[in-house]
């Protein structure tokens, strides 16, 4: 069994990485731990571990098995994880508009603006350099989204592929998505875009992906969304804070962006090479309007 040491991780980030690789007793006990932290910090193992349906020793063999002394010492972790972060003095005062009764269509549309801009605000760039480096590390990359996650997919594709042409490739882009998962290699990077409800496909990638020795990289909308379990690298973003009907993917594309010029940039010269030969095929190829003749 594969052994996990704590450090600045989060314990639930902990919890999440290390699920595909624990024994089925210990695997059930973390998903509930990851379901019930405010329980873990506040109740007895013994009344934790009744509630899960287990034995108590199960808690303190999960903690071991994810690098702590023991049960106390991952207990202690959990409730410093829930401090409560420096309030937004800003951000918090943000309220859904009660548009009910309102004629016009306005407010909403306000309030969809409102909460995407504060959303993209709290979107944090460190995870997203990490993640950037392993894009550059690897010797292939495939980006994977399905149903309204599919653009994020593509448009990732699109970027990377300006300065990477020859390595960088679109699951079920050219053909059934099956056929790409089994394509997968050691060493490849997996992209993934999902946020709940999340489909089928999404899962059967990111699975793909683990089996097969990539670096999997979830942008996901929560740290236990199925297809972050066990990913070398999670992008989070908020696709549940805006009032509209469906739920935003303004920071999936946002991060999507941003994970492809920093990529670009670790790419150094030999990236700006690449990107300005794609851009002078581009040009033979007229597939752009020319530029606007200046006004005398």
């Amino acid at each position: 069994m594969q052994h996990f040491v704590h450090g600045a991780a989060a314990p639930i980030d902990q919890l999440r990485r290390a699920l595909p690789d624990l024994p089925p007793r210990l695997r059930d006990a973390a998903r509930y731990l990851a379901g019930h932290d405010f329980d873990a910090a506040t109740r007895s193992m013994r009344d934790l571990a009744a509630a899960a349906g287990t034995h108590p020793a199960t808690f303190t063999r999960l903690a071991q098995a994810l690098g702590y002394a023991g049960w106390e010492e991952l207990r202690a972790a959990l409730i410093e994880a829930r401090r409560p972060a420096p309030s937004a003095p800003f951000s918090n005062r943000a309220t859904r508009p009660h548009t009910a009764a309102e004629p016009s269509a306005r407010p909403l549309a306000a309030g969809m603006l409102e909460a995407d801009a504060a959303a993209l605000a709290r979107l944090d760039p460190a995870p997203i350099e990490a993640a950037a480096r392993a894009l550059h590390a690897a010797p292939r990359l495939w980006a994977a989204g399905f149903r309204s996650c599919r653009g994020v997919a593509a448009l990732l594709h699109y970027q990377l592929r300006l300065f990477r042409p020859d390595t960088v490739r679109l699951v079920g882009g050219a053909g059934p998505e099956d056929l790409d998962l089994g394509a997968f290699a050691a060493g490849d990077a997996v992209i993934l875009t999902g946020f709940a409800p999340y489909s089928r496909a999404s899962l059967l990638t990111a699975r793909a992906a683990r089996d097969s020795g990539c670096t999997l990289i979830a942008l996901a909308d929560t740290p236990l969304a199925p297809i972050a379990e066990g990913a070398d690298h999670l992008l989070l973003f908020e696709a549940a804070a805006v009032p509209g009907f469906f739920p935003s993917l303004t920071g999936a594309l946002a991060t999507a962006q941003a994970l492809a010029a920093a990529a670009f940039a670790l790419g150094g010269e030999a990236a700006l090479v690449r990107l300005r030969e794609t851009e002078s095929r581009l040009a033979a190829l007229s597939q752009y309007l020319p530029d606007p003749e200046p006004q005398p």
